[in-house]
């Protein structure tokens, strides 16, 4: 949400979504900068958001806002800050000795450097990494494929390296809000790459995201079944389920898709 729109900041209070992520960068304009900067911290320090996860973007402790940004947030006490433009180890180390302890940092990868050092970055403390597509393909001359085929090899990277290191990973936005079916495409893409989420430019993005990114009833029903045939075998750990082989790491995953759902209903 746009830091300098107060209307987006009240809509935000509203949405089905898991995370409300307040903008200082690029949805703002350089002369609406500071107001931003109020508003959204006047918005975290209220507390309006119940159960959502409240990130903060802001700008690149490289830009003339950037060092402002980080007192005035650290100060408000979001639960994450996002970094634009994370392009090393040392911008995640930089962030963790200007914030208290209690603020995650979630890096957003839109640079070639970036995802060059995605290595170092997972391993350097971050939360979560975020695909940062448009300024990626910026800088990387590159067009956007209706498959994103030159993404592919980021795509595949990020995901490898949050499961390497326990991050969080959430899949770029998709632009073209009045493309329903192409937004629908997107999600399963990404869902099937082994994205947790997606980020969304708008509200009537939300609902097929989160269908896209949650398990369907059949997968449910799966895993129930998975985890009581285990049950009734504690000491097994292969099983016959149905005429197929099933692991203790079927299990495993099975718990994890319960618990999301549970976890996704709550909210």
């Amino acid at each position: 949400m746009p830091g300098s729109n107060a209307r987006a900041l009240e809509k935000a209070r509203t949405l089905a979504c898991d995370c409300v992520a307040l903008d200082l960068e690029d949805a703002v304009t350089p002369e609406a900068k500071t107001l931003a900067r109020a508003q959204v911290c006047e918005a975290v320090k209220a507390r309006p958001y119940g159960s959502r996860l409240v990130a903060v973007r802001i700008n690149s402790l490289e830009t003339q806002w950037g060092e402002a940004d980080v007192s005035a947030v650290a100060e408000a006490g979001p639960d994450a800050v996002i970094l634009p433009k994370t392009s090393s180890a040392g911008d995640i180390a930089q962030l963790h000795r200007l914030l208290p302890d209690g603020i995650a940092i979630c890096a957003m990868i839109e640079t070639a450097r970036g995802v060059l050092h995605l290595p170092y970055i997972a391993e350097s403390g971050a939360a979560c990494l975020i695909l940062g597509s448009n300024d990626l393909l910026k800088e990387m001359r590159a067009p956007a494929m209706p498959e994103r085929e030159n993404l592919w090899p980021v795509l595949s990277a990020m995901v490898m390296h949050a499961r390497a290191h326990g991050l969080a990973v959430i899949d770029g936005t998709f632009n073209d809000i009045a493309d329903e079916a192409g937004f629908a495409k997107s999600c399963a893409q990404g869902h099937a790459f082994g994205f947790d989420g997606k980020s969304v430019v708008h509200p009537s993005q939300i609902e097929t995201a989160n269908r896209a990114f949650s398990p369907s009833p059949e997968q449910l029903t799966e895993a129930r079944a998975i985890i009581a045939a285990f049950a009734k075998n504690p000491g097994q750990s292969v099983i016959a389920l149905e005429g197929r082989m099933v692991e203790r790491l079927h299990a495993v995953e099975a718990a994890r898709l319960i618990a999301l759902a549970e976890a996704t209903s709550a909210r």
